[in-house]
């Protein structure tokens, strides 16, 4: 027989799911099920993680050329309620289905505190159009039963388990009883909580911490047996031999659902665009009005090409609203005189410069626009920009007020288990004291590991293999990785022109007057759904307190683009490594390599600002560039063989001395040397990423080499490029991003050298305090001269002389 679970729920049924969405998906996929039904508790957070894996599982088939079985993913939530009322598994049957369940679960979460969701029975009484309904086993299910049947007709089931428990059978004997005084279907469930029964360990564990107590303490509150997880078509035959329709009904619920999340579409909003114009025309007319006010004498014929190239671009992608949202964003800000700078790969935009999005010129800098939209590539674009910290509130605010709570809401951020909460809650689980667990996390640097090695456990003095410390390292790394609890994104707004609850559901923040989605930016990303960044810069708040300072009390106006570019001296500061405050500029690798690199022009602070990091150090970048910079290696550019161009190189790699140190030269570098699509550029990218590696990357380093000697490079020189590029991935700033960057480094640093007390009065009464060196300001001050006393910004007493 063939069969499906219909009620499994996953490790985002928080601390109760012992089994991530991918492996529930691909449990079943092994076990030959027709399809799964994943339905966590009160949330669809989990759903996107199984979509995406039933699609790499369908890829990598067709890719190894082998057929998988039919096979159905449905997604819905199990809603759990407040009153006396049993569980119930809601499946949508159509994308309305979809946005009623959403809704639902919105009006839930936004009566309850950031965390919770609080439902009832009538709640589901005034959604259930469009959605198919289980209702789980329970004390007395008769009541609801009754009220569903007579408001839902035919699209309710009761649902019945056989767990292995002593009155299985009686239980079973009374549902069909039910079901048929009822006038539905029994359908067969496992109620499955992980995906094999090795998992019932972990979810022990799971249900420990949730409850707040110890395995040896926890008694009843954890299963009779390890039977809750996805089991064989025959297997559950057998168990249910007196009610076999009761398995084919799994797969009668399958066939009448007619949704699946790549469905979900919707419209970027409106509100831009003023009447008698369609998104794109007011883009375009409006991007070509802000070029003349740029360029009063004649728009550039090289920026006027590529305006008009990326205009038809957005135009098939139909990305006119985003660009426009953004801007309006942005053009609010700049008239609360907020200051603000796009950065990252919307740099690459000529659009975005022309808007006042970003501050970096593309065609004077030779971007490439495929970094950041192409059409081959099916993504959406992802415009950051930058706001003061202290008012970027202001602009958030803005944003709900503009779209409205029902269409804006901050993506999520999922919070998982890192190796010190690992093992700090694991380890009180197994009875460990905090003196002991505090031990083992002591040689954990940072909170960004994702795993916990066994040497940290040899390097606090335990004893790996002792009995109790292997069973905590085990169940660590069994627990490393899971969801804890939903938080919001640090400013990425999802925005809709309809209503974006019933898209994903809503939830209450912690924080006073925020609301945010169940999905992270991995989902949204996964459905080519698009978010504006609104993030915070603490620099930019320094910087428009100096600004603000220096207007009032000393008689100049400033803003970022009319800070002088030619200033040796400042220069010269940033020579001697002197750039404690200085923004990106003063860690202690950075300070030691000023000295070193020795910028004399604003492009050295670009790749200043790319050059300390983990990529171009892993790539063996930095070396062979300083060398080359300081005349100690001679800067070659390796020819390919006729009839190709001999100096196609040095077009890509001249202004980092053949070194490829950003993102974009790496694009460049494959288009240009091994014949690349900018699609297939962009793969490798994306494929190098340490955090998403897409499985390609052998046959791209394979197309990459191939193609560089095909078109007569060498070799040697083939895989090298292959090396750097590997070397850094994900961890190599994009040329934009460092340029947004670099203008930071040089307006801080122009502030410091020249208004050295300002600077650091701005800094000080700006940055969240150790963000900066305090004492270290202090005594730069005191270096120029400077008196430095504790000071009231808005003190009228200031003088000129602290010029």
């Amino acid at each position: 027989m063939t069969y499906a679970e219909l009620a499994a729920a996953t490790s985002f049924s928080f601390l109760r799911g012992a089994s991530s969405p991918a492996e529930m998906v691909v449990a079943a996929l092994a076990l030959g099920h027709a399809g799964i039904g994943i339905a966590d508790r009160n949330t669809v957070s989990g759903v996107v993680r199984a979509h995406v894996a039933l699609k790499e599982a369908q890829e990598a088939a067709a890719e190894a050329k082998e057929a998988l079985p039919p096979f159905r993913l449905i997604v819905g939530a199990r809603l759990v309620f407040a009153d006396s009322t049993p569980d119930i598994i809601a499946y949508p049957a159509t994308r309305r289905g979809w946005g009623r369940l959403t809704r639902l679960l919105t009006l839930g979460n936004r009566r309850a505190e950031k965390g919770d969701c609080i439902l009832r029975l009538p709640d589901l009484l005034d959604f259930h159009d469009d959605l198919l309904l289980i209702v789980m086993p329970g004390e007395d299910p008769a009541p609801a039963l009754d009220t569903l049947v007579f408001e839902a007709q035919g699209r309710v089931w009761l649902g019945a388990t056989m767990l292995r428990q002593g009155a299985d059978r009686r239980r079973l004997q009374a549902r069909l009883a039910l079901a048929r005084a009822a006038g539905v279907p029994l359908i067969a469930i496992n109620d499955a909580l992980y995906a094999g029964p090795a998992q019932r360990r972990l979810h022990d564990v799971l249900t420990c911490i949730r409850e707040k107590t110890t395995l040896a303490e926890a008694g009843r509150r954890l299963a009779a047996n390890a039977e809750r997880h996805l089991k064989p078509a025959g297997e559950m035959a057998r168990l249910f031999a007196e009610a076999l329709d009761a398995i084919a009904e799994t797969q009668r619920l399958l066939a009448r659902v007619d949704f699946r999340l790549d469905q979900l579409r919707y419209e970027y909003p409106h509100e831009p665009v003023p009447a008698g114009h369609s998104p794109q025309s007011w883009l375009e007319t409006l991007a070509i009005k802000k070029a003349h006010e740029r360029w009063p004498g004649g728009i550039p014929e090289k920026m006027y090409r590529l305006l008009f190239e990326e205009f038809s671009i957005i135009a098939k992608a139909g990305y006119a609203p985003y660009f426009l949202t953004v801007h309006d964003i942005v053009q609010f800000a700049q008239a609360r005189g907020i200051l603000c700078q796009g950065r990252g790969s919307a740099a690459n935009s000529a659009v975005c410069y022309v808007l006042g999005i970003t501050a970096v010129d593309p065609v004077k800098n030779n971007l490439l626009f495929s970094r950041f939209i192409s059409e081959e590539r099916k993504e959406p674009p992802d415009i950051d920009v930058d706001f003061e910290h202290e008012r970027r509130e202001e602009v958030m605010q803005y944003v709900y007020e503009r779209y409205g709570r029902e269409r804006a809401g901050i993506a999520a951020t999922v919070i998982h288990y890192r190796p010190r909460s690992a093992v700090r809650e694991v380890g009180k689980v197994l009875g460990l004291s905090e003196d002991v667990t505090a031990r083992l996390t002591s040689t954990v640097w940072g909170s960004f590991a994702s795993a916990m090695e066994q040497q940290r456990f040899a390097e606090t003095g335990f004893d790996p293999q002792a009995r109790e410390i292997a069973r905590l390292a085990d169940l660590v790394g069994q627990i490393m990785g899971f969801p804890r609890h939903l938080s919001q994104h640090v400013g990425g707004f999802v925005l809709t022109n309809d209503r974006l609850d019933e898209t994903v559901p809503i939830h209450n923040a912690a924080m006073a007057n925020r609301t945010f989605i169940e999905w992270d930016k991995d989902d949204i990303d996964a459905l080519g759904l698009m978010k504006v960044d609104v993030l915070a810069l603490g620099m930019l708040t320094c910087i428009a307190k100096a600004f603000a300072m220096i207007e009032t009390h000393i008689g100049r106006q400033y803003c970022l683009q009319t800070v002088p570019d030619d200033a040796p001296d400042v220069y010269d500061m940033l020579c001697r490594g002197d750039s404690i405050g200085v923004f990106q500029v003063e860690s202690r690798a950075q300070i030691n390599m000023l000295p070193r690199l020795r910028p004399r022009e604003f492009y050295d602070l670009v790749i200043q600002v790319a050059i300390v990091r983990p990529g171009p150090i892993q790539g063996d970048m930095v070396h062979p560039y300083l060398r080359r910079r300081q005349g100690r290696e001679t800067v070659d550019y390796p020819s390919p063989g006729p009839p190709h161009d001999p100096n196609e190189l040095r077009d890509v790699l001249g202004k980092t001395l053949g070194v490829p140190l950003f993102q974009e030269q790496a694009m460049r570098l494959a288009i240009t040397a091994a014949a690349f699509t900018p699609s297939e550029a962009n793969q490798l990218r994306r494929s190098m990423a340490t955090f998403r590696n897409l499985g390609t990357m052998h046959h791209l380093e394979e197309k990459l080499v191939e193609g560089m000697v095909r078109r007569g490079y060498e070799r040697q020189f083939a895989e090298r490029c292959f090396g750097q590029i590997r070397g850094f991935g994900s961890y190599g700033f994009p040329e934009s991003h460092a340029l947004a960057f670099a203008r930071l480094v040089w307006v801080s640093s122009y502030l410091k050298c020249r208004y050295p007390a300002v600077f650091a009065a701005a800094l000080l009464n700006s940055q969240p305090m150790g963000f900066y060196a305090p004492a270290q300001i202090v005594r730069d001050a005191r270096e120029h001269g400077v008196e430095v006393r504790a000071i009231d910004l808005n003190h009228s007493d200031w003088d000129n002389s602290l010029e």
